[in-house]
C-alpha cells in the first residue's frame, strides 16, 4: 500500500490506496515509519518525496477499522493504531532528511499528520484541506493541537471546530503550505527534485521556487475575514462562540455565518469542547506534549466511558452514511467541565501507559516553534 520509486538519492513514497482516498491503514502507518527511519540512517538518501495515488493525497486515518475494533471490545488494539501514528508524526517533525509533500487533492485528518510536519508542503489548485473530526465525534489530532493554534489569529479554532475546508491558496496564505504549484507542473517539479544530490533545504527550496506561483485568494475565502473569525472564535467557551455567532446572525446572516453556525450545531458537543481546550492548551505546548495529550484523549474516546460519540459518528458518516448522528450528550450545556477534564487525565487502567516518543537528534524546532 506504500509504493517506493526514485533513485539512490531521492526516494518517492506513494500512498497507494486510491479506492479509499489513500486512508491510512495500520499497515501503511507502520510501513511509513519503517521507511522514514531507514532512509534517515542511509547517507545516500538526500530527499524524501511523499505523494498520493489518484485524486487524494490522503483522506485521513482508516478510523472505520479503528471503530470496528473498539466496538468488538478491543479498544487497546485500536489505541495501538494511534500510538504508532503519533510516533510517525513525531518522527516526521524531527526527521533529518528533508521531506517534500505533494498535496495534490484531498488532505484531511491523518493526511495532514504525514505532511504538515514535514519541511516542504506543496499545494495545487486541486488541494482540499480539512480537519473534520468534530463531525465524527473525535477531535483534531495527529499533532493538529500543535499546528492549528499556530495559524494566524484564531483561525486554528475556526478550522478545528467547524471542519471547514481550505483550498491551496488559503493553505499557502495561512502557512500550512510552503509553496503553490499548478498540478500541470507537478511532474516537472518531481523530475527536477529527483536530480537533487543534497539535503540542503535552501537548495531544495530553490528548486521548488522555480515552479511555484503566488495565487490570489478567492473572493469568498474565509481567510479574507480573519478579523471576523477572531471576533467570534476568541471567545472563551464553545457556548460563547456559538452565542456570539447567533447574535450576529439575528441582524442578518450571510452565507459564511449560516454555514459556520450549521457546522457547529451538527458536530458532537463533547468533541467541540475537548477540541477547543486542546487547541487552546496547544498554544503553549511543544509538539511532544501535544501528541502525548492527544493520546490520552483518544484512549478515553475509544473506551467510551464518558461518550460513545466517536462510534456513533463513524456509524452515521462512514458506515450507514445516513449523516444523522445521535450525539450523547446531545447539547453543549450537558457536557460539564468535569467531563471534559476526564479526557485530559491519564487513563485509570493498570496496563495503560502514556505515549512514549522516541529520542531524536533533531528536536530544536518542535518544542517552542512560533506560529506558522
Amino acid at each position: 500500500m506504500i509504493l517506493i520509486e526514485g533513485n539512490s538519492n531521492v526516494r518517492i513514497l506513494i500512498l497507494n490506496r486510491p479506492w479509499q482516498l489513500n486512508a491510512l491503514s495500520h499497515q501503511m502507518i507502520s510501513g511509513l515509519l519503517e521507511k522514514f527511519l531507514t532512509y534517515e540512517e542511509d547517507p545516500n538518501v538526500k530527499l524524501l518525496i511523499v505523494k498520493g495515488q489518484g485524486r487524494a493525497f490522503c483522506s485521513g486515518g482508516d478510523v472505520a477499522s479503528v471503530a470496528r475494533l473498539g466496538n468488538e471490545g478491543r479498544w487497546d488494539l485500536a489505541a495501538k493504531f494511534f500510538w504508532e501514528e503519533y510516533v510517525l508524526n513525531f518522527t516526521l517533525a524531527t526527521n533529518m532528511t528533508p521531506q517534500v509533500s505533494l498535496l495534490n487533492g484531498i488532505v484531511m485528518g491523518g493526511g495532514a499528520g504525514v505532511s504538515i510536519h514535514g519541511r516542504f508542503r506543496v499545494v495545487t489548485e486541486k488541494t482540499v484541506f480539512a480537519t473534520p473530526e468534530t463531525s465524527l465525534g473525535l477531535f483534531p489530532d495527529v499533532g493538529a493541537t500543535y499546528f492549528l493554534p499556530r495559524l494566524p489569529g484564531f483561525l486554528g479554532e475556526y478550522v478545528g471546530l467547524t471542519g471547514t475546508r481550505l483550498d491551496g491558496a488559503e493553505m499557502l496564505a495561512c502557512g500550512l503550505a510552503t509553496h503553490f504549484v499548478f498540478s500541470s507542473k507537478l511532474a516537472s517539479l518531481e523530475e527536477e527534485l529527483s536530480k537533487v544530490d543534497t539535503s540542503n533545504p535552501d537548495i531544495i527550496c530553490t528548486v521548488i521556487d522555480r515552479f511555484s506561483q503566488k495565487v490570489p485568494l478567492k473572493e469568498g475565502s474565509a481567510f479574507r475575514r480573519l478579523n471576523v473569525i477572531d471576533k467570534f472564535f476568541s471567545q472563551r467557551t464553545v457556548e460563547e462562540i456559538l452565542s456570539a455567532l447567533e447574535k450576529e446572525a439575528a441582524n442578518g446572516a450571510d452565507a459564511w455565518l449560516s454555514a459556520t453556525i450549521k457546522s457547529l450545531k451538527a458536530a458532537s458537543p463533547t468533541s467541540l469542547k475537548i477540541s477547543l481546550r486542546s487547541i487552546r492548551e496547544g498554544r503553549l505546548q511543544g509538539l511532544d506534549q501535544c501528541l502525548i495529550q492527544e493520546y490520552r484523549m483518544v484512549c478515553h474516546v475509544l473506551r467510551k466511558k464518558f461518550s460513545k460519540d466517536f462510534y456513533e459518528g463513524c456509524r452515521a458518516i462512514l458506515i450507514d452514511k445516513d449523516r444523522n448522528p445521535k450525539w450523547e450528550p446531545s447539547k453543549l450545556e450537558l457536557v460539564s467541565e468535569k467531563m471534559v477534564d476526564h479526557y485530559f487525565s491519564k487513563v485509570d487502567e493498570e496496563k495503560w501507559r502514556d505515549l512514549e516518543l522516541p529520542r531524536r537528534k533533531n528536536t530544536k524546532d518542535i518544542f517552542a516553534r512560533p506560529r506558522l
